[in-house]
């Protein structure tokens, strides 16, 4: 399987750089375990994590500091079905509003 995700600053009008993501799978007991960190690069995107995420729940943590005065850190949570697919979450961030979805 692989994760990429692409953080878009929606005020600006263009790509997120330099923002700290970091990579997390939910353990059967419930405890999050951390998989990776990276920070998105001059096109706002992080396209590989040195780590092989595989089925189950998982989230990415964006450090929105900075970006939002209003949202300090984004939280997503997914579930990976299949763990031969490529999953694609990015993140549009506005000072006061964000969204996401599953990309391509």
């Amino acid at each position: 399987m692989s994760l990429s995700t692409h953080v878009l600053d929606a005020s600006r009008g263009l790509p997120a750089r330099d923002v700290r993501v970091r990579l997390e799978r939910r353990e059967p007991d419930g405890a999050w375990t951390t998989l990776a960190e990276a920070r998105t690069d001059g096109d706002g995107r992080v396209r590989e994590w040195g780590a092989v995420p595989g089925a189950g729940v998982h989230r990415l943590t964006f450090d929105t500091a900075g970006l939002s005065d209003f949202y300090p850190e984004v939280t997503v949570a997914f579930t990976v079905a299949d763990p031969d697919a490529h999953l694609h979450v990015p993140l549009l961030l506005s000072p006061f509003a964000y969204s996401t979805y599953r990309g391509s």
